[in-house]
């Protein structure tokens, strides 16, 4: 019979569930190092049984799985990849919560084989924490390329607990690990085999005794003995424990006994305590390597890495070589996206022609309006990115597998640390320039709270690819042939110079605090698996229609409701129709055509009859309708307020509608001026702005579209991926009010001078 369905109750160990464990269910965490193949041994067990979100209240990716063995239904955690349990990053705090809670039937320490000596003290501290460990030594194949030869057996025994060898991006010792776990689980957890030297052992053991005494030796007792030793005053009581603060004097006595024995180690050693108990850590891994270890890797079975990274992290070439990959990474996100999202826009058009053929043709229905306009264009907004989305996450996830991702932070750590950020951000602020969803969705990579807060604050400065449309129109329509190019060139460089300055002060203002520390591990260069990236690159992007899908679509409802009601009823252009003082006429087919494009509401000279083709009467009617609606109102509400910025209603009530989606800005100028559906290219568009508007007024409405109010998806995906409203509104409204102040000073100091 199978191993995991002869599961019978082992005694609760320190780190199991108080009771018996059910014949049917089984908990087991997946922990270890980034880039230790953790998340392919995930794959490996779980199958398509997976899904990902985010821990509560964090930005953390949570993955869970599950598989079946016999009669028994494993539940699979998938923890944050950490370097240890120091509670610094959002990662390491989430993983030590899930360890500590007690939850946990089986956690499986994931280790990268080539690198045991670095890999092995996350085992230690797991080790520490009393928890039911089985030790998988992942990338066994290259450790033995390598000439590295283990006795598993011999470490085995001496752990006290199973190991296996895997080759997870293979599917390779995936059934031994599926035994060992259930081995572990039918086996009662023993006293850890941890050794860490008489002079920590003996001030552990002391302070373990006094958490006993006060009522806190539930579960991992002697992790928050060492915690204490280490000044953790503020560790959390652990599930089912009282609260640390409410246990009276054998808790102070813990205190005090903390602070005696830290100041012992410290004046024996000569070493910050933290110093001395890495060192332990190291020294019991030595110990037990010096043990198992049969044949030692060969000195040069990085060589070709390090031939690679000659080049590639090279102080001249590094930065030119990163900039050619990210390139073809865009060119390959937005040239061949463009096929399948003009498929797909072809698609949301059909649809939203059949739906609309469902009422006869010129039908005023509001139902007809909120299907087409509302649900299928807002839907079709989101969808219509897909393909980019798909794209940008196949070839980033393929850099990080690759091994190449590390050393592009590490390139540009430099200049982005004077900012107060880490070079990892540079990968979502480049992912920005083609769009800000995935650039914010990006900031996942990002090991420190602060640091993605920041970067996601500061990303919409990026020119994404909706702004462009707005630059094609404004450029050629206020700047001469020669100046466009600079011109375009420039608008960019502001939002770059923007942002750094803007992530300054955010670190020195709203997320200061000390940095914590960045570990940039370099890891070998690896040929990803397709099975690897696909699912990366599925992950991500289900996220995305998930995440931004539904909050679009609704707010994409209250636009075309804002823009739809209240419905105007009596048209002017229809009140002139009937007073004789315009008159429909269709035009002349190959000749000039009578119609007339220019409105006074009057009659012309002599009474003569303004004349309008049936298209001009329609836009005339639209225009009315958007300013007799509620976001036309607001336009016009606002008018005295945008004034300063050289802004009328008619821009007021496009850069509304521009809330939605940015290139939206260059459709709504279209239909305020009755030109009916226009676009970047739109050379009647562009005469009446360069009529109606100055060089300067074209400049300060660059700047305010390029700074404020990121579009509806970027204010979704921040409120999702910073899990609070919080940091949304502050984003929104804080670049907002830059853009304001930004383009009032361009407009009214410009004036002074034109």
């Amino acid at each position: 019979m199978n191993d995991l369905a002869n599961i019978t109750s082992p005694n609760p160990g320190p780190a199991l569930q108080a009771g018996p464990v059910p014949e049917s269910s089984l908990r087991v965490l997946l922990a270890g190092n980034p880039n230790s193949g953790k998340t392919s041994i995930f794959n490996a067990l779980s199958g398509a049984r997976q899904r990902v979100g985010n821990y509560p209240g964090v930005t953390v990716e949570k993955r869970e799985g599950r598989f079946r063995d016999g009669d028994v239904e494993v539940e699979l955690l998938d923890l944050p990849g950490t370097y240890s349990l120091s509670s610094y990053s959002p990662e390491e705090r989430v993983a030590q919560e899930e360890l500590l809670d007690a939850g946990a039937d089986v956690v499986v320490v994931v280790v990268d084989s080539t690198t045991l000596k670095r890999s092995l003290v996350l085992l230690a501290q797991v080790m520490l924490l009393g928890a039911n460990p089985v030790l998988c030594m992942n990338m066994s194949d290259e450790a033995r390329r390598a000439g590295q030869e283990i006795d598993t057996a011999m470490l085995e025994e001496l752990l006290g607990f199973p190991v296996v060898e895997t080759v997870g991006h293979r599917a390779v010792g995936i059934d031994h690990l599926k035994r060992a776990i259930a081995r572990a689980a039918n086996t009662p957890v023993q006293r850890s085999r941890l050794v860490l030297g008489n002079l920590l052992e003996t001030a552990i053991d002391s302070l373990a005794s006094l958490l006993e005494d006060a009522g806190l030796a539930t579960t991992g007792h002697r992790w928050l003995a060492l915690k204490l030793l280490l000044g953790g005053e503020g560790t959390r009581a652990l599930r089912g424990a009282p609260d640390l603060h409410e246990v009276g004097a054998n808790w102070s006595m813990a205190l005090r006994e903390a602070e005696t024995r830290r100041r012992a180690i410290q004046s024996r050693t000569g070493l910050d305590v933290s110093l001395y108990v890495m060192e332990c850590y190291y020294g019991f891994v030595d110990g037990l390597l010096r043990q198992v270890v049969r044949k030692a890797p060969r000195e040069d079975a990085r060589e070709m890495s390090d031939r690679i990274d000659s080049v590639v992290v090279n102080r001249l070439l590094g930065i030119p070589i990163f900039l050619v990959l990210m390139y073809a990474i865009f060119w390959v996100t937005f040239t061949l996206g463009e096929y399948p999202m003009g498929w797909l826009e072809w698609g949301f058009g059909r649809l939203g022609a059949l739906v609309g053929s469902l009422w006869p043709m010129g039908s005023d229905s509001a139902l007809r309006s909120l299907l087409v306009d509302g649900i299928i264009g807002g839907v079709g907004g989101v969808v219509v990115f897909l393909p980019n989305i798909l794209l940008l996450f196949l070839g980033l996830a393929f850099l990080e597998d690759s091994g190449y991702m590390a050393r592009a932070a590490f390139l540009v750590d430099r200049l982005m640390h004077r900012f107060g950020l880490h070079g990892q951000s540079f990968i979502p602020m480049m992912t920005g320039f083609g769009c800000s969803i995935p650039g914010i969705m990006a900031t996942r990579t990002l090991a420190n709270e602060r640091d993605r807060l920041t970067t996601m604050m500061v990303l919409p400065l990026m020119s994404c690819g909706a702004r462009l449309p707005i630059y094609m129109l404004l450029i050629p329509a206020f700047f001469p042939a020669h100046l466009r190019a600079p011109a375009l060139w420039l608008i960019y460089m502001v939002g770059i110079v923007l942002a750094l300055v803007l992530a300054l002060l955010l670190r020195r203002s709203f997320l200061k605090g000390e940095d914590a520390p960045f570990v940039m591990e370099l890891p070998p260069y690896r040929m990803p698996t397709a099975r690897a990236v696909f699912l990366k690159m599925l992950e991500r992007s289900s996220l995305y229609l998930r995440k931004a899908g539904t909050i679009i679509l609704a707010i994409s409802i209250v636009m075309w409701a804002a823009t739809s009601f209240p419905r105007l009823e009596d048209h002017q252009v229809d009140k002139d129709l009937a007073a004789g003082t315009l008159k429909i006429v269709e035009p002349i087919q190959g000749g000039e055509g009578e119609s007339s494009s220019s409105f006074t509401g009057s009659s012309g000279l002599s009474g003569v009859p303004v004349l309008l083709d049936p298209h001009e009467y329609q836009r005339r009617r639209t225009a009315e309708e958007l300013r007799y609606s509620l976001a036309g109102r607001i336009g016009t509400a606002i008018e005295p307020v945008i004034r300063p910025l050289g802004f009328d209603w008619k821009i007021g009530t496009a850069i509304l509608g521009a809330f939605t989606a940015k290139e939206v800005f260059v459709a709504q100028m279209g239909i305020v001026y009755s030109l009916g559906q226009t676009d970047e290219t739109s050379q009647e568009l562009r005469e009446v702005l360069t009529r109606d508007y100055s060089p300067l007024v074209g400049v300060s409405l660059m700047l305010f579209l390029l700074i404020a109010f990121p579009c509806m998806a970027t204010f979704a995906i921040t409120r999702r991926e910073s899990g609070s409203w919080k940091w949304a509104l502050l984003q929104s409204g804080g670049l907002t009010a830059l853009g304001y102040l930004v383009a009032l000073l361009v407009y009214q100091v410009g004036s002074l001078f034109t």
